[in-house]
């Protein structure tokens, strides 16, 4: 019995590693794909403005957004190894804000869709500001208080 209940525990404690490992292996391989295409939107720039590619002013800030895009989602990936396997949700925020502004940029023909889009940068901004506003360690400061105030009882 107690040989089956500890191979139990090594798969309970090996499974969760497991995955772990496959995320981080899936997640460096995105990052680098991400690169690879931040640097083909570098090229394109060089054709744009150097060699000049296009004048449609449009499509060159259609394409720095898609570049701030890419960099972001890097960024990100970054993030998420320095910060113990952890998505900040500011940096899903950032995204959705690029996104909505790419798409304001490109798609400006019906102005329902325009507003609606601005709407939901607001929406956006005001989660960011409250996200900043609110205390990032709240599980760890209600512990202090507790404990302030049962020392404060005696």
């Amino acid at each position: 019995m107690s040989q089956k209940h500890t191979t139990y525990l090594q798969l309970v404690k090996a499974v969760p590693k497991s995955l772990q490992l496959f995320l981080n292996v899936c997640l460096v391989l995105l990052a680098l794909i991400l690169a690879f295409l931040l640097m083909k939107e570098l090229i394109e720039f060089v054709n744009i403005l150097i060699l000049g590619g296009t004048s449609d002013y449009k499509l060159f800030l259609a394409n720095i957004l898609i570049f701030f895009l890419y960099f972001e989602f890097i960024t990100m990936i970054i993030k998420y190894f320095k910060e113990d396997y952890h998505f900040p949700l500011r940096y899903f925020i950032y995204i959705g804000i690029t996104a909505m502004i790419r798409l304001i940029i490109v798609e400006h023909d019906h102005p329902i869709n325009t507003l609606i889009y601005a709407l939901i940068i607001l929406i956006l901004i005001v989660s960011y500001f409250i996200i900043n506003i609110t205390p990032l360690e709240r599980p760890v400061r209600s512990s202090l208080l507790t404990k302030k105030d049962t020392h404060d009882a005696r």
